[in-house]
């Protein structure tokens, strides 16, 4: 009996291993002196603590996650996703001038306002606004004004569509990420866009950045590695809480996904890793803060479909 028990542990902790980013390791078997054996961790009945925004990354003890530096728990509710409304003050602000971005969540049971959010990356709320050219970023912290309203001011710059990634963690539930549209009226002079890839240098405010992705050529549904190399690493700083931030936008403006490193040492090199979800050309934002200063350039990465 012993020995099956040792062997269900081992077949559940390996099989664990190849689900979780960091792998589990088996307790090694001891033999004391008496000649008693030690069982790895049973994950059927032992704590499995895990990082709520990134769930693969897991471990028998407490801690942080060492993407997002989110402290993990030992359960993680069923995932449901809030309502989110996102209005304009005024309803037809102008282009340039000062306009707020409105933010209403509600619950999924009653449609209730929620009132209480989980600081994420030192902030309650996190808004990427994208313009329909891919011209124009900004990456802002709504403030919580009144039980499930945050409301963020913001200058669009032009006529057009505007797509908007919400990125907030209620209390009890699972953190949250939802993309909406809205509209600054007039003529709007932007079609389609049809990016090629551009992996050239960048420059920032005090920073240069270049980019490498391994395999050379992104795979759709395939792990990608956005290997970002910082010219002069001194005096580089993590910005709320993590080394970097990223944003990739498909060019068709439908896809939108907020990542974190997934390897940095705190030097030249941050390391993310993107699943491209279509065949598109993605254009890539990512902030790295140096000095005090917040260094935001852009690079276009394209994605090729796993039968080419």
């Amino acid at each position: 009996m012993i020995a099956r028990s040792l062997v269900f542990g081992l077949v559940a902790t390996t099989c664990l291993a190849v689900r979780a980013d960091t792998p589990f390791r088996a307790e090694p078997v001891v033999l004391a002196v008496t000649q008693q054996v030690q069982a790895a961790p049973d994950p059927s009945t032992d704590v499995v603590y895990m990082c709520p925004m990134d769930p693969e990354i897991r471990s028998h003890n407490p801690g942080t996650c060492r993407r997002c530096g989110m402290t993990l728990v030992s359960g993680i509710p069923d995932p449901v996703e809030f309502h989110l409304d996102v209005g304009l003050i005024p309803p037809s602000p102008s282009p340039g001038k000062t306009a707020v971005l409105q933010f209403s969540v509600h619950d999924p049971w009653k449609e209730k306002p929620v009132g209480t959010f989980n600081v994420v990356h030192e902030r309650l709320f996190h808004a990427f606004v994208v313009s329909e050219n891919l011209q124009f970023f900004e990456h802002g912290h709504p403030t919580l004004v009144n039980d499930g309203t945050f409301q963020y001011p913001i200058r669009f710059p032009a006529p057009g569509m505007y797509r908007v990634l919400s990125d907030f963690y209620p209390v009890g539930a699972t953190p949250q990420l939802t993309t909406q549209t809205v509209f600054i009226p007039g003529p709007s002079s932007s079609g389609p866009v049809q990016l090629t890839r551009d992996y050239s240098a960048k420059t920032g405010q005090n920073m240069n950045v270049s980019l490498e992705s391994i395999p050379p050529r992104a795979v759709v549904g395939n792990r990608t590695q956005l290997r970002f190399t910082i010219d002069d690493a001194e005096g580089l700083q993590e910005y709320l809480g993590v080394w970097g931030h990223l944003l990739a936008v498909s060019e068709d403006l439908i896809d939108m996904m907020h990542e974190h490193p997934a390897r940095t040492d705190g030097g030249a090199q941050v390391e993310f890793e993107v699943v491209f979800p279509r065949e598109q050309t993605y254009r890539v934002w990512v902030q790295f803060q140096k000095r005090n200063v917040v260094n935001t350039v852009q690079f276009d990465v394209p994605v090729r479909s796993p039968q080419e």
